[in-house]
């Protein structure tokens, strides 16, 4: 059993072997299926949330492609969705159900927890009590409900959370294209390694010190010889000192509606957040690959025999 999260941007796999993660962009004509292939001869289990890519006119199409492109080298994939069941095609509830498996898998151990999943691109921060009242949330559900903080480790840019820093003792506002992103400025914090940084840049150059520090200057429409690299870093630590409050700010609300303390880390972000927000890093305490947890979820639900 093998089991797969088909994010927006990222595919990850998770197989006896270990974690797999594809940087695969879903369009129509995607490399999706190709990939897929490489695992042929095992039994899978699948989650989703990229279905929401804006190269599909609904979510529906995305379910059908996605289900597709799987099925074409897994005939038989269980597909989890947001009622916190198994399907075997093309339906609604498959709809960004990811996060739903990762919850149903950790209750089960820590059934008075609560996740904080912060990957490429979201956070996730949802208390496990009362399970059943999470079936069927979509990720607009979530946003209301605080649930769902849309920001994370590598595609966000950099002007959506932060507007100024100071540089060389001015506030500088940032210009609001999107010049550099989060995983600019975590790499050069040293929050992520180049290994991590698994999404494309937005000017499509090289990961590098250098280069992040580039972009992230171009934020205030300068050169890094303009502003020189403590410039850049004050871009770059502007933005995570913003980033940083929204998502604390968000566990500890839902920690105290909640009332729990207890509190399990995944996604690229673990390493960083755990401390901050006095949660258990997965990987490190609990040997969870925290950067794929709802693939290795989705594959634990399936083999203990889970609806």
């Amino acid at each position: 059993m093998i089991g797969i999260d088909v994010g927006g941007a990222n595919l990850k796999v998770v197989d006896e072997e270990g974690v797999h993660i594809h940087y695969c962009p879903l369009w129509r004509e995607s490399n999706l299926a190709e990939i897929l292939a490489e695992y042929k001869g095992a039994d899978a289990a699948v989650v989703m949330s990229g279905e929401l890519a804006d190269s599909f006119f609904n979510k529906a199409e995305g379910i059908a492609y996605i289900v597709g492109a799987v099925q074409r080298t897994f005939p038989n994939a269980r597909f989890y969705g947001t009622d916190g069941r198994f399907h075997s095609s093309a339906c609604p509830e498959l709809a960004a159900a990811n996060w739903l498996a990762s919850v149903d898998y950790l209750r089960r151990t820590y059934p008075a927890g609560m996740m904080l999943d912060i990957g490429s691109t979201t956070a996730d921060i949802v208390p496990f009590a009362r399970f059943d009242e999470l079936r069927g949330l979509t990720d607009t559900l979530r946003l209301q409900r605080g649930y769902l903080v849309y920001t994370g480790m590598l595609r966000t840019p950099v002007a959506t959370l932060a507007s100024s820093a100071v540089i060389n003792g001015k506030v500088t506002p940032f210009s609001t294209e999107y010049f550099a992103c989060s995983g600019d400025a975590h790499y050069v914090l040293g929050n992520i390694t180049e290994a991590e940084y698994t999404a494309a840049t937005p000017d499509g150059k090289e990961v590098s010190r250098e280069a992040c520090l580039r972009r992230l200057a171009r934020t205030v429409c300068a050169d890094l010889e303009e502003i020189g690299e403590d410039g850049a870093v004050a871009v770059a630590q502007a933005f995570w000192d913003a980033q940083r409050t929204l998502v604390c700010s968000a566990v500890e609300k839902a920690a105290a509606d909640a009332q729990t303390r207890e509190i399990l880390v995944g996604g690229i972000g673990s390493p960083v957040f755990a401390p901050l927000v006095g949660g258990t890093d997965l990987t490190a305490a609990v040997g969870i690959p925290a950067d794929a947890l709802p693939a290795f979820a989705v594959k634990e639900l399936a083999e203990a025999g889970a609806e």
